[in-house]
């Protein structure tokens, strides 16, 4: 019997303190930064965003959203046999933020372990669960897209630290005699890792370099617009489906006219696309996780619907996911 994964269950969680871009304007403006919401609304389609508070890590909101997506999927935590977080705020440098929160559900004993492709990382993640899941390596996944960059915003720089929220989303994956997971499609260059980078590091005690999120925005914007469109046209090949197959578009939610420069390009409408960045912002490996469960509990997403997933990251990285919920 061929073995293939299929999506049981979905998650999300965001912590409670929700800023407005009134209210980031006003922290703002006591640095000495102007900014607007007319401002961050016209360039970015981002009204909202929240901010874990201090103590709480990428675990704590991964393992919200993980307990979310066991409950949607009707599984206990000891079920799981695989446990993939995406992340580029982890909690430590090691051990993995997957086996922290693996403590924290209660899934203790089964395989876990972090993916780092900063926004693309959960199309990664689900990509790498497929895989195992396909193989036979695993049977029940937990895929989690859990991050925490306000920690990492330089609050001076008002180009980049208006974009960003913390968050986490989580899908229950499980091995299935249909498909679910139709095909994917994962790519990097790294000659553009400095468009979008923290480039700091820890050494002997002491944050070398620059500990600060640093992004072109232009240029992210000018390859994003291109990969994207790749990617998508490469999992519909692989998949043997076309455009018109496809009922909804879950993009990483970055930026508005990103996204939707992205649906254009596939001839879809606006109304097609799931869309959370006007109230999450962009929470990075957690944005597409946090939009699909979003999606799904809004009743957008059905089963049965052909969903397309798209992101651009850091590395640069890229890739797409076909599936049938």
């Amino acid at each position: 019997m061929r073995l293939y994964s299929r999506i049981t269950g979905t998650g999300s969680f965001l912590p409670p303190q929700r800023l407005t871009n009134a209210d980031l304007a006003a922290r703002l403006a006591a640095d000495g930064v102007e900014t607007s919401d007319d401002w961050i609304v016209e360039r970015t389609g981002i009204r909202a965003r929240h901010f874990a508070a201090e103590g709480v890590m990428s675990s704590d909101l991964g393992a919200e959203a993980a307990r979310r997506a066991l409950q949607a999927a009707g599984l206990a935590a000891s079920d799981i046999d695989l446990i993939i977080v995406a992340t580029s705020t982890p909690d430590m440098i090691f051990p993995s933020t997957a086996v922290i929160l693996q403590n924290k559900i209660g899934a203790n004993g089964c395989q876990a372990f972090d993916v780092q492709a900063v926004c693309s990382g959960f199309i990664y993640a689900l990509t790498v669960a497929d895989s195992m899941i396909r193989a036979g390596a695993a049977s029940k996944a937990l895929v989690v897209g859990a991050e925490v960059f306000s920690r990492i915003i330089d609050f001076k720089d008002r180009t980049t630290c208006v974009l960003f929220g913390d968050g986490a989303g989580a899908v229950v994956l499980q091995a299935s005699e249909t498909p679910g997971i139709l095909s994917s499609d994962l790519k990097a260059d790294g000659k553009h890792v400095g468009i979008l980078c923290t480039p700091g590091t820890v050494a002997a005690g002491k944050v070398l370099g620059d500990p600060f999120l640093k992004m072109d925005g232009q240029a992210v914007f000018k390859q994003a617009v291109t990969v994207l469109d790749e990617a998508s046209r490469a999992v519909l090949a692989k998949a043997g489906k076309t455009e018109a197959d496809i009922d909804w578009l879950v993009p990483h939610q970055a930026n508005i006219r990103i996204m939707m420069g992205a649906a254009k390009k596939l001839k879809l409408a606006p109304e097609k696309v799931v869309v959370t960045v006007d109230q999450h912002g962009n929470t990075s490996a957690a944005s597409i996780p946090l939009a699909l469960d979003h999606g799904v509990r809004q009743g957008q997403v059905k089963r049965g619907d052909t969903v397309l997933l798209e992101a651009v990251g850091g590395g640069l990285t890229w890739g797409a996911v076909l599936l049938t919920y």
